[in-house]
Formats: structure tokens, C-alpha cells, sequence
């Protein structure tokens, strides 16, 4: 005779509450989690989100002490209660499309692809300008292999971001083919009478010989100035051998929003990649910025700007990769800060044994306009090559009084001589940008700030 026992309520209880610890460790996580994924996929894209699923369920909101977030305090993003954003469709979006780009634009309105906003035609033979949804099956298939895969693919704002997936901003560049003209990804957050949150993603393959310009912009609509919405972005960008991309990212989110992005990008032999970051907006934001070297005689730029008054926090993270012979890397950013503004910048560049004859640069430079203003950096190089030339730095400053002096003795006055000499600190890396339109429309974003905070 077999006596079956039932198992007893407590003790099924116990278990369940056991097993939701050990999946759920972070309570406030599984409810963006489940905000997120209430839409669902299909096939590979299904799966690629359940796995992404796992991973937010073992994984917790990072805290300050955390050594990556130590200068990040979360806390703030905790306390708000976020829910999945709604498609809009703004009535026009001429203020913030570029002309340069007419014929080459994907817009996305809280994280929905919005067809009526965007224009592509006339693209060249070889070039994929589309979201994921709209492609052909084969090229969604072609297109699985390239997303989700970059390193790094299991950070929590990383996982999140794949495990609510639905669609995709695709460029796509065959080979040997160059285009000239530059392609823009407009993500436009549209704020609701709750806090809202939005995933963007972007996903660039650059193939063998290839050369691509583009520019990657997150704003808010008019309307939703003083709405609190969260902005958590991803993009991927893969080079293949000998390919060449100009990469420029601005994030000017509203004056309540939080924004949290990923750039991952991997580079083959010979490949070439620069990246101009420009970050204005956000009451906090989190940019984190890696590149894996996967080939021999690469070349790095990345050039970035952080312009914050008020109580703004901006934090940049980079990582540079240098895993193979004859790479090279320069990296400048810069800060200015006013009021009670706080920016970071943690940057580092690994050059293990195999990458012999690398030449890598960093430089952070920073200014103070307040004395209540505050930076935090560390620029970091760790290195067991032997035979590489590598430099760091960063420096913090205030404006000088002997230059102020100078151009008031010629004839400018006090205001006008400040705004001159941050004009000039903003407008090294401003002009590096390749699209006319871009540098002044952000030369004037730039002016508005001060004026604002003057």
C-alpha cells in the first residue's frame, strides 16, 4: 500500500515565498519587470526576452555601494512609481528634425515607432534604414544575431531594456558601401499625467568597408516640459572589418526626467569609430559607454560635453577594451557645471599583454562655475602590455580672472567675457560634430543654459 502525503499549506507556502526571494531579489525591479513585459513577442525575439527576463529577476537596482554607482545615488529613481508609457503622436516635430537628415530620419515616440513623423527615401542600394518589425523575416533572422549580443548584455538597465523589447531602430550598412548622407534616430518622450517609462533601442552594423554617419537624439515633446518619465536606451553598434562610423548621441531629456543609456560598440581589425556624447538634459542621468576592441589597428575617438546647472546629476562610464595589437584611442570629455550641478566621469582603458604597441590618450576636463558645483572623476588606465604609450588625466578649474581681465580690457564686459570663454570650452568638442545644423543648434542650447542660470 503507497500512502500518499499532502504537502502541508505552510510548508508550500514557505516554499513559494523561498523560490520568489530567490528570483525577485529586488521588489521594485519586478514591477518595472512586469510593467515591461506585459506585451509579448514571438519566436527568437520571445526567447531572447525571457532570457533577459532571468537575469533582471536575479538582479537588483545598483546602490551607492556599489564602486560603479558610488557617485550615483538611485534613490531618488526608487521612489517614484513608474508605468509603461503610451503610444502619441505629435502633431509636428519641425524644431528638432535636421535638415540634413530630410530624407533619412526614424522617429520614435515614447519608445513606438511613429512612421508619420519618420522619412526615409532616396537611401543608396546596400542600406537598411527600418525598424526591426517592419523588416522582412530573413533579415529579422539576420538581424538575431547581432542583438542582445554585445558585451555586457546582463547589466540590470541592459537586461531590462531587452527583457520588454518589441521593437528595434535597424541600421544596417553592406559592404563597401558609403553613405553620405546622415541618418537620424530621433526618441521623443512624451510625459502623462503618471511617471512613465520608455525603452528605446538602437541597433547599427557597420559591414566590411562600410561608412556611416549618424546621429542618435533623445528629447522631450514641448508639452511634456516638468513631467517625470524614465528614458532607459541601449544601442548596439557593430564595426567589421574596415568599416568607419561617426557616431553623435544628445541626450537633452526634460528638467524632471531621468535617463539611463547603454552604448556598446565592437570593433573588427582596421575599423574606425568616433563618438561625439552631448549631454544637457535630466533631472539624473547615466551614460555608459563601452568599447570592445576584437581586432588588430583599431581606431577609438570619443569626444564628449556634459553642460548641467540646478540640482542635475550627469554621470558618464566608459570602458575602452584594447585587447589587440596596434589599437589606438583618444578620448576627451568635458564638463561645466553650475549651481549645485553634480557631474561624474569614471573612465578606463585596458590594455592587456596581447596589445602590444597601443597608443591610448584620456583627458577629462572640467569647469566649476559655482562654487557650490561638484565633479567627481576618475580616469583610469590598467595596463600589463609593456610595449604601449599611454596617457591620462583630468583637471578641475573655475574661470580665470586674468583672461575675464583680458577681454574686459578690450573693450567686452564682465557677462559677455564669461559666456565668451565657456562659449570656447563648449565649442571644442561641439565642433567636432558633422552636421552643420546640429553644432548650432547646440551652440545655442548651449547659450539658452547659461542665460537661464545667469
Amino acid at each position: 500500500m503507497t500512502i500518499q502525503v499532502s504537502p502541508s499549506p505552510i510548508a508550500n507556502s514557505d516554499a513559494m515565498s523561498l523560490r520568489s526571494a530567490v528570483l525577485d531579489r529586488d521588489e521594485y525591479l519586478t514591477g518595472l519587470l512586469n510593467q515591461l513585459t506585459a506585451q509579448k513577442a514571438e519566436g527568437w525575439l520571445q526567447e531572447l526576452r525571457q532570457h533577459a527576463v532571468k537575469w533582471v529577476r536575479h538582479s537588483t537596482i545598483p546602490t551607492t555601494r556599489e564602486e560603479e554607482w558610488r557617485f550615483t545615488d538611485l534613490s531618488a529613481l526608487r521612489k517614484v512609481q513608474f508605468q509603461a508609457a503610451t503610444q502619441f503622436i505629435p502633431s509636428e516635430i519641425s524644431s528638432l528634425t535636421l535638415p540634413e537628415a530630410a530624407n533619412s530620419r526614424l522617429v520614435f515616440v515614447n519608445g513606438v515607432y511613429t512612421p508619420d513623423l519618420s522619412a526615409i527615401t532616396d537611401l543608396p542600394a546596400g542600406v537598411i534604414v527600418s525598424n526591426l518589425t517592419a523588416l522582412p523575416q530573413a533579415e529579422q533572422e539576420h538581424i538575431s544575431q547581432y542583438l542582445a549580443q554585445a558585451e555586457g548584455a546582463e547589466e540590470v538597465f541592459t537586461a531590462l531594456n531587452t527583457a520588454g523589447l518589441t521593437d528595434v531602430a535597424v541600421v544596417v550598412v553592406r559592404k563597401n558601401v558609403v553613405i553620405e548622407t546622415p541618418i537620424h534616430l530621433l526618441f521623443i518622450a512624451v510625459g502623462g499625467d503618471k511617471p512613465t517609462i520608455s525603452q528605446p533601442r538602437c541597433l547599427v552594423v557597420a559591414e566590411s568597408g562600410s561608412q556611416v554617419t549618424f546621429i542618435e537624439e533623445y528629447t522631450n515633446h514641448k508639452d511634456t516640459e516638468g513631467k517625470v518619465y524614465l528614458t532607459n536606451a541601449v544601442t548596439e553598434i557593430w564595426l567589421a572589418e574596415n568599416a568607419q562610423v561617426s557616431h553623435t548621441r544628445v541626450e537633452r531629456e526634460g528638467a524632471e526626467a531621468f535617463h539611463i543609456g547603454k552604448t556598446a560598440i565592437a570593433q573588427a581589425r582596421d575599423s574606425r569609430y568616433t563618438c561625439n556624447a552631448i549631454t544637457f538634459g535630466g533631472k539624473l542621468s547615466r551614460h555608459n559607454l563601452e568599447v570592445l576592441q576584437t581586432g588588430e589597428q583599431t581606431e577609438t575617438t570619443l569626444n564628449g560635453l556634459t553642460i548641467i546647472y540646478g540640482n542635475q546629476l550627469a554621470d558618464t562610464h566608459s570602458a575602452i577594451a584594447l585587447n589587440h595589437p596596434y589599437g589606438k584611442s583618444e578620448q576627451l570629455h568635458k564638463c561645466i557645471v553650475g549651481d549645485r550641478a553634480h557631474a561624474v566621469f569614471n573612465g578606463k582603458v585596458f590594455v592587456p599583454k596581447p596589445a602590444q604597441l597601443t597608443n591610448a590618450a584620456q583627458l577629462n576636463r572640467n569647469l566649476l562655475l559655482s562654487s557650490k558645483a561638484r565633479v567627481d572623476t576618475k580616469p583610469q588606465l590598467e595596463i600589463t602590455a609593456d610595449n604601449v604609450k599611454c596617457a591620462h588625466g583630468a583637471t578641475v578649474s573655475q574661470l580665470e580672472d586674468d583672461e575675464i581681465f583680458y577681454l574686459q580690457s578690450r573693450g567686452i564686459d564682465e557677462n559677455a567675457a564669461r559666456n565668451l570663454l565657456i562659449n570656447a570650452f563648449a565649442a571644442e568638442i561641439i565642433n567636432q560634430i558633422p552636421v552643420a545644423s546640429l553644432r548650432e543648434t547646440l551652440l545655442t542650447t548651449v547659450n539658452s543654459l547659461k542665460s537661464s542660470h545667469d
